[in-house]
């Protein structure tokens, strides 16, 4: 946690609402996202018990699994799920235009410029927390491998058609979002959490209606009329009492009145309403089948009718405070500015989007189980190198988050009290001018230490010559030559030698240098990754890492048979 961030929070507690970690938005908001709110059964990990899911505010889909044990419902409920993602998705799949792409050529082995299709824009799913997203990653692996009648029918236990394809699609979310900057996925807590700093935990953060109750206290729906029981004591005032009472009020009947942001479910809703509602459903379904009649039948039918909407209602009541509160929080942050770099990222995004839809028209198999070596580290160095990326970019696009680094010594910013020309001592002397800028900061310099700074959008890159004293230019010497790189003068003044983007000729292009009295911002961070090196091809791997070259992989695939954990 950075110093800022420290004192965001202290500042929270102290005036009792959440305070501004950005001043822009660091992440992409479709106009329309899709959002999902899952509901998971106690006691099994990744069974289903219901869903909203929609992309209307006012009318979302809601989807129940009335006896979750049961296979039968959760393969309805996952083709139901199918029927209402996969549109959506698909949707933006179909709408491509013309972009140009740079790939090797197989027969020259230069790089080439190709012109390809890329989708004109991304389908967004958005969940209430973290717990979602793992939600969504264990749903994608469980669908993705699961056969199909038509594929199999000798298959037991036949998946609805559409059934693994969207498993493929949610594995590809689910891989998506490990992406720092990625916005295919999102979790609102952790949307909220990086644009507002609260004065409590990060782990106390994940749940929604507590995260909301800081950032507007007098908005929490706990304190609406219809939520507040009797006895309740007036309005909080300050977020750390709204956050209390999201966390713990319940009403008359011991329910939570703002339940947890999914997918798990609170134990007294558990024991007292969800447990005795699916063991009345159980009674209804078992004295339907032993009906002897039509008469019968049709009153058990009923019986049966009425404990299944007994617990739809019961689903609803507890994901509609959540399903509400996403958007409350998508109004929140539509609210800031976006942020420069975000719409960069977001072209990321639309790639990837891309090319999953490629792969699937193209009849590839499912993603495997297990990446093999090379598959592996690139994507640890995608990680590595975009989450690098992301820092810089936030750092650029937010006075606020440069604040932040320049607090820990990776940036500065000051006034340019005096600039020298000088030239490179080559045959042809190149440009390299001599900028002195006055700062309070204080950066962690050594030197010839690289030091950037954004001039229109590109990084120009500057070397620290050394500290600025009153008499270096008294005498005719280079400013910078009075002591040794790494002090600092009193009036905190240091010298920089500007050595790129000045043009190619003798004289630097006009705005390319700084002038006297400008404001600068220097970072000691560079603005753009490098890729690393290329890793070898799959089939290349050395036999410690899935080889040798010729033989099977050690790895299992994507055909390989289910375990048990990938069964829901």
């Amino acid at each position: 946690m950075s110093l800022i961030t420290t004192l965001a929070r202290l500042e929270a507690v102290r005036t009792g609402r959440a305070q501004p970690a950005a001043t822009v938005r660091h992440r992409h908001l479709s106009d329309r996202p899709l959002v999902f709110v899952p509901l998971t059964t106690a006691g099994e990990a990744g069974a289903p018990l219901g869903a909203l899911v929609g992309t209307d505010r006012d009318a979302p889909h809601l989807l129940v699994v009335p006896q979750p044990r049961d296979r039968d419902l959760r393969f309805a409920f996952l083709a139901d799920l199918a029927d209402i993602v996969l549109p959506h998705i698909e949707a933006y799949a179909e709408s491509v235009e013309a972009a140009e792409r740079t790939e090797t050529d197989p027969e020259t082995g230069k790089r080439v410029k190709v012109e390809v299709d890329l989708c004109a824009d991304a389908a967004q799913l958005v969940v209430p927390s973290r717990a979602g997203i793992d939600f969504v990653r264990l749903l994608g692996r469980s669908m993705r491998f699961r056969r199909t009648a038509e594929q199999d029918p000798e298959t037991p236990h036949p998946a609805p058609p559409r059934v693994p394809l969207l498993g493929r699609w949610l594995t590809h979310y689910g891989e998506r979002a490990r992406v720092p900057g990625s916005s295919l996925l999102l979790a609102m807590t952790d949307l909220l959490g990086r644009h507002w700093a609260t004065g409590q935990s990060t782990l106390e953060d994940q749940h929604l209606g507590a995260l909301l109750a800081w950032i507007a206290p007098e908005n929490s729906p706990e304190d609406s009329p219809e939520n507040s029981p009797q006895d309740s004591p007036e309005p909080c005032r300050t977020g750390a009492e709204a956050a209390r009472r999201a966390e713990l009020a319940r009403d008359a009947d011991g329910q939570l009145l703002c339940p947890p942001a999914g997918p798990a479910t609170d134990p007294a809703f558990d024991n007292r309403l969800l447990a005795p509602a699916i063991e009345r459903y159980d009674r209804a379904r078992t004295a339907l089948a032993a009906a002897e009649d039509g008469l019968e039948a049709d009153d058990r039918l009923g019986a049966l009718t009425a404990a299944e909407r007994e617990i739809r209602e019961l689903v609803d009541s507890r994901t509609r405070p959540t399903w509400d509160a996403v958007w409350r929080g998508l109004d929140l942050l539509r609210a800031l500015p976006e942020g420069a770099h975000t719409e960069e990222r977001w072209m990321r995004d639309r790639w990837s989007f891309t090319s999953h839809r490629d792969r699937i028209l193209a009849g590839e198999p499912p993603q495997p189980r297990r990446d093999d070596a090379v598959t592996a580290a690139n994507k640890l160095a995608t990680r590595e190198r975009e989450q690098a990326r992301l820092e810089a970019q936030e750092a650029l696009d937010d006075p606020l988050v440069m604040a932040g680094r320049r607090l820990s010594g990776e940036a500065f910013a000051g006034e340019v009290v005096d600039v020298v020309m000088a030239y490179s001592e080559s045959k042809r002397p190149s440009p390299r001018p001599l900028v002195t800028v006055r700062t309070d900061d204080r950066p962690h310099l050594g030197e010839r230490v690289k030091v950037y700074r954004s001039l229109g959008g590109r990084p120009q890159t500057a070397e620290y010559v050394g500290p600025a004293f009153p008499d270096d230019t008294a005498d005719g010497t280079e400013p910078g030559t009075g002591t040794g790189p790494g002090t600092t003068t009193d009036d905190g003044t240091l010298v920089l030698r500007i050595t790129d983007k000045m043009g190619r000729g003798k004289e630097p292009e006009p705005g390319s240098v700084p002038e006297k009295g400008d404001l600068v911002c220097f970072t000691l961070f560079e603005h753009e990754q490098r890729g690393g090196a290329k890793l070898p091809d799959p089939e290349q791997t050395p036999w410690t890492h899935g080889g040798p070259p010729g033989e099977a992989a050690a790895v299992p695939e994507a055909a390989d048979a289910q375990t048990e954990e990938d069964v829901l």
